[in-house]
């Protein structure tokens, strides 16, 4: 069977319901506008998260263990927010289990992403990538952009699925990425807020996650679509409060921030280039592949 692609492809593989939208949802919804086809992996269903809805309370791990299929649905209206129509479980919704933070007792859970076989989840992406042949994948950095495990073991399963996925691995990998000088512009700038997620860091080196300006590769703005990832967030409802500080930022700044991702390169070669840093703003660049490229036959 045979179906018919847009010559641009996407991969994005990312650990829980959410992690989609705070890290690459102006990303996505700025490729799935442009018309490229838009794959969103998922890891876990993402068991293990707090809950900010008080009526929802007793669907955590601890009490009826059932917020993972509440979040398959958030998950869905979150891709439907962002117009990414191709979404997937790795191996099938609730094949992993969220491991919870790391050194907690849930990473020894046997059926938790951390003590996945890092062969056979890598399996469950190649097949993927071989039925969609992207050109392009995102997942997070050798410390899954902060220290979770699960985006830890994302990252290697991604990068393990790209060495045997042969001639259907993507040509450019990017990790998802934070450079410092927009972090000190935003430290800055939060201490205005009431609710500051930066209230007790002093240095912007104190931060788990960010990277200096010259190791990012690319910069996607995506602030005409800020409002689609806006929109996204409110549908995690259970992960992010109404009164959270990134909804602060969306009145406060609106695209300025929320709809601008950094990203470093791990794989291939830099594109096109601009501007003082010399960043890409497109992660499709080099390969040939202009927007609005026709569309190519894709055999799975």
């Amino acid at each position: 069977m045979t179906n018919v692609l847009p010559a641009r492809r996407l991969l994005l593989v990312h650990a829980h319901p959410d992690d989609e939208v705070t890290g690459t949802g102006a990303t996505m919804a700025h490729y799935a506008a442009d018309g490229a086809h838009v794959t969103l992996v998922t890891c876990t269903l993402g068991e293990e998260g707090e809950i900010h809805v008080p009526a929802l309370a007793q669907l955590e791990a601890a009490q009826a263990d059932q917020l993972g299929g509440y979040r398959v649905v958030e998950l869905e209206r979150a891709c439907a927010a962002l117009g990414v129509t191709d979404h997937r479980f790795l191996g099938g919704a609730g094949r992993y289990r969220d491991s919870g933070m790391m050194g907690l007792p849930t990473n020894d859970h046997p059926r938790c992403f951390w003590q996945a076989d890092l062969d056979q989840a890598a399996a469950h992406l190649v097949e993927i990538m071989r039925e969609v042949r992207p050109q392009v994948m995102v997942t997070y950095d050798a410390n899954g952009f902060y220290g979770h495990p699960d985006h830890i073991q994302a990252h290697r399963v991604a990068m393990r699925a790209a060495e045997l996925a042969g001639p259907d691995a993507p040509r450019k990998i990017y990790f998802t990425a934070m450079p410092r000088s927009v972090l000190e512009g935003g430290m800055e700038a939060f201490r205005e807020l009431d609710d500051n997620p930066f209230a007790d860091v002093e240095r912007v080196e104190d931060l788990p996650f960010g990277h200096p300006d010259g190791e990012i590769a690319a910069k996607i703005d995506g602030t005409d679509h800020y409002e689609r990832k806006v929109a996204a967030m409110r549908a995690h409802a259970t992960q992010i409060p109404d009164n959270s500080w990134l909804y602060g930022i969306a009145g406060d700044f609106g695209g300025e921030f929320m709809g601008i991702e950094y990203f470093t390169l791990a794989k291939g070669e830099r594109g096109t280039v601009s501007g003082p840093h010399q960043w890409e703003n497109d992660l499709f660049s080099g390969l040939g592949l202009e927007q609005g490229a026709a569309a190519d036959a894709v055999t799975p």
